[in-house]
């Protein structure tokens, strides 16, 4: 283990142990093992969902493999930053928030890297087994050798995050980006769209907020009819005429910046704007088309398309905006489709679904070691 690039994060591991020396001296446990895990001695895991919007770190102890994880989860620390894709920050960006929130856990939960037993990052971008191999290694110079690291895309995370850790079924996400993944209970997997912006990521905050944009250029152009959506973005955004938009758009074209729009284009949509309302009804589609692709190759819906299977719905996106519902609308075309898809909106965030799939990881391997002895 080596402080990386950022020495200064891990400074207060130093104050940690003296508080926990000072703690087992008066009384504690005489074991030294235990000075170096943190003032309450205790192993912990963590847990990180990192998206293009921000990244959330949730630091939990340690469950006995022989209890069942509780529900609620203990969370003994919640840390949060920016984005963490380095497909839109670059990689040395993305390296430091996802450092700095996992120091911030550590130091809230008055705990240190010799205490983590696991770490789950499940992270946008993350999209191919090179991905994985190189956000290992850079993990493998943080933290000590005992650490067992497992890095996912998001998509894996928010999964379990409706699924108590079970790597079964359908995600779909929809914020900034969308992605659509899903696992067998065999273990295959697939995924539909999540190759970003330039690439295509329709349904997605930063899909809908760029149609949005086209169909304003369009109707000052002559090019498309004319919208409500012109002066509600324009309004929102403090500009006095279209042309604006194209120095506003390229100043910064950060695809969280671009998809804050959505908004204001569910808002002319439950206005009755014609133009608003058919880059919605495109969104569900493409929505939609993500998920039954997921389906088919899987075939989690069966032979006859009605066997029951999980659909997990994350994100922005698919929340309820007034009339507007663009998840339950994607509800209603996989249905018609699949009558077994099971609609789940979790309980809690995709940080604690890495958590859980740490945990679960970790007892895997543990019980596999232990049969090979």
């Amino acid at each position: 283990m080596k402080r990386y690039r950022n020495g200064e994060i891990w400074d207060f591991e130093h104050d940690v142990n003296m508080v926990a020396a000072a703690a087992h001296s008066n009384g504690g446990k005489n074991d030294s093992k235990f000075l170096n895990y943190g003032v309450n001695g205790r192993k912990v895991i963590l847990g990180i969902d990192g998206g293009t919007t921000s990244t959330v770190c949730i630091c939990m102890p340690l469950i006995p493999f022989t209890q069942p994880l509780p529900d609620p989860l203990p969370v003994l620390a919640r840390s949060v930053a920016g984005c963490s894709n380095h497909n839109s920050v670059g990689e040395s960006a993305a390296r430091e928030t996802l450092e700095q929130v996992m120091a911030d856990a550590l130091a809230r939960s008055a705990s240190t890297r010799s205490a983590v037993e696991a770490v789950c990052l499940s992270v946008s971008g993350v999209n191919h087994p090179s991905d994985q191999h190189r956000i290992i290694n850079w993990l493998r110079e943080i933290f000590p050798s005992h650490v067992r690291l497992f890095v996912q895309n998001d998509a894996v995370a928010a999964l379990a995050s409706g699924t108590m850790g079970k790597l079964h079924g359908c995600v779909l996400i929809a914020g900034t980006g969308t992605i659509a993944y899903g696992f067998t209970e065999d273990g295959r997997e697939a995924r539909a769209s999540g190759a970003g912006p330039v690439l295509g990521d329709w349904g997605s905050g930063y899909g809908i907020a760029a149609q949005a944009l086209t169909a304003v250029i369009r109707a000052h152009d002559g090019r498309g009819p004319e919208t409500t959506l012109t002066h509600s973005i324009l309004d929102t955004l403090n500009l006095s005429s279209p042309d604006e938009l194209i120095g506003w758009t390229y100043a910064d074209p950060s695809w969280a910046r671009i998809a804050a729009l959505v908004p204001v284009v569910v808002s002319c949509a439950d206005a009755g704007d014609p133009v608003a309302n058919n880059i919605l009804h495109d969104a569900v589609h493409e929505l939609a088309s993500s998920v039954r692709a997921v389906v088919e190759r899987l075939e989690l819906c069966g032979e006859d398309g009605k066997d029951p299977f999980p659909l997990v719905m994350v994100g922005g996106v698919l929340e309820a905006n007034r009339r507007w519902d663009i998840g339950n609308e994607v509800i209603n075309c996989i249905s018609r489709d699949f009558p077994g898809v099971l609609p789940i909106r979790p309980k809690v965030e995709p940080a604690v679904g890495a958590a859980m799939l740490a945990w679960n990881f970790l007892m895997r391997q543990c019980h596999q070691e232990a049969l090979a002895r």
